[in-house]
């Protein structure tokens, strides 16, 4: 291993001088390719380092996008119709009793994440990412179209909220297998150098699905009446999801398997492959226990933010705030807009400084600035309202830069679908789907209209531990894959860096 106070150009001792190449690794990367070559006892060939071709992997990550585009243009819409839905298929309750019903039927879908997760991850690791992908494209586009065919409760009584529920349930289902899955199939794409700006645009689509999903319901209540939006204009955008479908659908099986999933790095993790083919979830959890417990408190970290804003935000400026569902629509539209603009970036900075200062920084701003940020959500006029969106939406997005590059990082090739899915949909299921239910309650039981600030300052503390024991990622190559390049050049440059850390590493073994 290389000695990070051999920067300065010199060994240890007076040793070998560390050649340049060599220097301007970031440690983490200096030490994982250190590793490989103890292991491998030379240094990298031709056959060692992974080419990635630019169409395929521009085909894959837009393909994955698109299919986190279209799952948040559902929770958009859903988000921003909770009142009307509620009205719909809740009749008879109060108004109170309505929003809570509806966000009862959303947190439902994360009931069953877990078990989507736990068919559809063991199977990406076996039958590959690729086949699995296109099906949960596919059960997604079918239940959020039903949605928009289910008959009200004025017209089928009691049929119709068990029907929504069933609906949301396929969508939950066929989700627990999406986000694991996408962010694995691009991880294993992307270049180790670009990793974090890749697959940053994963998030991109899920952002951009959400702005779209509710500009088309803030452009809807500003064109219809409320009786138009009540009886059928509520349904329009979930059956654009039909169409939607078909195309995410072609996208998806047009595309290639992974690099990493056709070729294992090293026999060891090809028998593992076969062997947890019939009980991967316990080898997870008794031999990876670590890192999923880590992906698990990021993942809170990162969705009750996310859901906070995104699905519980535009219910509170209505309901708690009495604003206008006009102005509580264009709010929160700003800051998904806001955050399409600079969650690329974003990714791209996680690559040069790291994973973990990003996460770290957020989440002590969390717990610093939620407060204030509520405080300026309450606040009269339009600007102050406007910063405090912007305010959350910008933490929110530094945690949602990195997250598609850090958690598949933590797990082997052979197990990082099951794992991503596993430790994502649990903590979703548990923590992020909850949080507008939770929180809706917790306002309505206490009367404070700041408990969803004290909510995101728990969820911060929790992230700033979990940040703690995160190992740093950024243009490390990925557990059981070989490097990833993104041309012949880079490939060329890696194998001399390869040759020169190993002579570097002999001689120093020899000195010592």
């Amino acid at each position: 291993m290389v000695d990070a106070k051999s920067d300065d150009g010199s060994g240890p001792r007076g040793g070998a001088k560390i050649p340049s190449t060599v220097a301007r690794l970031p440690r983490q990367v200096r030490e994982e390719l250190a590793r490989r070559l103890r292991r491998t006892k030379r240094a990298f060939r031709e056959d060692d380092v992974q080419v990635v071709e630019a169409p395929l992997l521009k085909r894959a990550v837009g393909a994955s996008a698109l299919g986190n585009c279209m799952e948040w243009f559902d929770f958009g819409v859903y988000s921003y119709l909770a009142a009307t839905i509620g009205k719909v298929f809740f009749p008879g309750a109060s108004p109170a009793a309505q929003v809570i019903s509806s966000f009862a039927t959303f947190a439902a879908a994360f009931v069953v994440r877990p078990l989507g997760g736990l068919v559809f991850g063991p199977l990406g690791d076996r039958v590959g990412r690729q086949k699995v992908l296109a099906t949960t494209m596919i059960m997604m586009a079918l239940g959020t179209f039903s949605i928009g065919l289910i008959p009200s409760y004025a017209t089928i009584g009691i049929a119709a909220p068990i029907l929504l529920l069933l609906a949301r349930m396929v969508q939950g289902f066929s989700t627990g297998g999406e986000y694991g899955g996408a962010t694995t199939f691009v991880a294993e794409y992307s270049p180790d150098r670009r990793r974090g700006f890749l697959s940053s645009w994963l998030d991109f689509g899920t952002f951009a699905g959400y702005a779209l999903g509710s500009a088309l319901v803030t452009v809807l209540n500003l064109t219809l009446t409320d009786d138009q939006m009540l009886h059928w204009g509520w349904r329009l955008p979930f059956l654009i999801a039909g169409p939607l479908g078909v195309i995410g659908l072609y996208m998806r099986l047009k595309l290639e398997e992974s690099p990493a999933f056709q070729q294992q790095l090293d026999e060891h993790e090809k028998g593992l492959a076969q062997e947890s083919a019939g009980s991967e979830f316990k080898t997870i959890v008794r031999e990876h226990w670590r890192p999923l417990l880590i992906c698990m408190g990021l993942v809170l970290l990162y969705n009750v933010t996310n859901y906070m804003v995104t699905g519980y935000l535009p219910t509170y400026q209505t309901e708690t705030l009495d604003r206008s569902s006009g102005f509580a629509d264009v709010l929160v539209l700003i800051g998904m807009v806001w955050i399409v603009l600079l969650i690329t970036f974003l990714g791209r900075l996680s690559d040069h400084v790291g994973r973990r200062p990003l996460y770290a920084v957020g989440a002590a701003a969390m717990i610093v600035l939620a407060v204030p940020a509520f405080l300026l959500l309450k606040s009269d006029g339009v600007w102050a309202p406007v910063l405090g969106v912007l305010l959350l939406s910008t933490l929110l997005a530094c945690f949602a830069a990195p997250s598609a590059a850090t958690l598949p990082a933590l797990f082997p090739t052979a197990v990082r679908y099951a794992a991503m899915a596993i430790g994502f949909n649990f903590a979703v299921a548990a923590f992020g789907g909850t949080t507008p239910l939770v929180t809706e309650a917790l306002v309505s039981i206490t009367g404070d209209d700041l408990m969803p600030a004290y909510y995101l300052m728990v969820a911060g503390a929790i992230g700033l531990v979990t940040v703690r024991f995160l190992p740093e990622s950024a243009q490390v190559p990925l557990h059981g894959s070989q490097p990833m390049v993104g041309s012949r050049q880079e490939q060329r440059e890696l194998i001399t860096t390869s040759r020169d850390l190993y002579s570097f590493s002999k001689d120093r073994s020899k000195a010592s």
